[in-house]
């Protein structure tokens, strides 16, 4: 097959642009990844002994007693047993009746270091169901 003018027509008229990372932007995706999981490992264990005392506080609450010093005693006994709990003892819950139930709640702050002197302060707050 010819053209006009004794041409053949090409396939393709430019050639195919090249697709991916340079080496500069594969360093500064894997910094910024690097990062984010530094900060990640360094938060799972706050976020865990958060979620162990709400477990915590949840029980002692349902089956602690109904007076506040029954409760503070449960509360000590179940951190006993969970060695995981160090942020709050049982002098920092707040220990309220709504509507004849037991509400246990509780509030920490948490400093996560990352590096040098840079500091991720969390604020955990919760209560009993």
């Amino acid at each position: 097959m010819k053209e006009q003018g004794g041409r053949r027509p090409h396939a393709t008229a430019r050639p195919a642009t090249q697709r991916g990372l340079t080496m500069l932007s594969l360093l500064a995706w894997g910094v910024a990844i690097a990062f984010v999981g530094l900060i990640a490992l360094r938060v799972f264990p706050t976020v865990n002994e958060y979620w162990t005392i709400l477990r915590t506080v949840n029980k002692v609450a349902n089956e602690g007693g109904s007076t506040v010093p029954e409760i503070r005693a449960a509360f000590e006994k179940q951190k006993q047993i969970e060695y995981s709990i160090t942020s709050v003892s049982a002098q920092d819950l707040q220990i309220t009746k709504v509507n004849d139930k037991v509400v246990v709640s509780f509030a920490y702050d948490k400093q996560v270091p990352l590096f040098g002197p840079a500091f991720l302060l969390i604020k955990y707050e919760g209560k009993s169901k």
